[in-house]
């Protein structure tokens, strides 16, 4: 990754943003100062798309209340979805023969899991089992029986344990399921189980295709170890102040936090 600004001129011509912890503020809006910011982007000749884990149905009315009308990457990847025309441009779905056998490695190696899932479709539920928190107060539909899980064609699983940190989840899940599984870490109390390979960037770079711009072309912002590949993919990334340390380590710079215009702080530098 390398900054490729060129005096007088805003260097990208693709913004990539993260939406929770990111783009979004802790009370889930988006500042003034944000919008202002990415609104000077797009005047300048940039594309802005969203980047997020949450699949469509968790995502949707976020992009209505920006207006926003572009394409957004949704579900960790999985999904391209064109937002002025509510319509799911591509989708990949989790083999969920394989998921099950990932399970059943990982509760092997560390005891019963709390689990969710996010079906697949604009208006795909997510199934949420006895003890898995969910975060924030997004809708979810419960369920006690974990055959219904598997009912349906699915985007990804969440995972949480009663005692191990959300770090040590996603090691051991990795560590020995990682070969059936993409397994990642999307905020606190959200490790996912993903299509084997699937990440942001797959996703990313199939919007971009369809907008004409490649990886050179691209400024990315993110807070948390599923935006390393996005990052790794970008031509430059940007990490908020409280991001994990993880993504920190890869970043080509820190910036604000999301509840201090952190992307604005670096837009507004760079249209100078």
């Amino acid at each position: 990754m390398s900054d490729t600004a060129s005096p007088g001129a805003f260097p990208y011509r693709l913004v990539a943003t993260d939406l929770d912890g990111t783009l979004l503020r802790s009370d889930d809006t988006v500042s003034e100062r944000t919008r202002d910011a990415l609104a000077a982007a797009t005047a300048a000749g940039a594309a802005h798309i969203v980047v997020t884990g949450r699949a469509v149905p968790w995502t949707r009315h976020i992009l209505d209340d920006l207006g926003y009308q572009g394409l957004a990457v949704c579900g960790q990847g999985a999904q391209v979805y064109d937002a002025g025309a509510h319509r799911l441009l591509t989708s990949v779905t989790l083999d969920r023969q394989l998921a099950g056998v990932a399970l059943a490695k990982i509760e092997a190696e560390v005891g019963p899991l709390h689990l969710a899932a996010s079906r697949d479709g604009l208006d795909g539920e997510v199934l949420v089992g006895p003890g898995y928190a969910v975060q924030g107060t997004l809708p979810a539909t419960p369920f006690t029986d974990a055959s219904d899980l598997w009912t349906a064609p699915l985007n990804k699983l969440y995972i949480q344990h009663p005692t191990l940190t959300d770090d040590e989840l996603c090691a051991a899940a990795t560590r020995t399921a990682g070969g059936f599984v993409t397994v990642t870490m999307a905020g606190a109390g959200i490790v996912e189980l993903l299509p084997l390979g699937l990440s942001k960037a797959t996703g990313l770079s199939l919007a971009a295709r369809r907008l004409g711009m490649k990886a050179a072309d691209t400024i990315a912002f993110g807070d948390m170890p599923n935006d390393i590949p996005m990052f790794a993919w970008s031509s430059y990334g940007v990490a908020m102040a409280d991001a994990h340390e993880e993504l920190k380590a890869v970043a080509d710079e820190v910036t604000s936090s999301h509840d201090e215009d952190g992307i604005a702080v670096v837009l507004e530098r760079l249209l100078g």
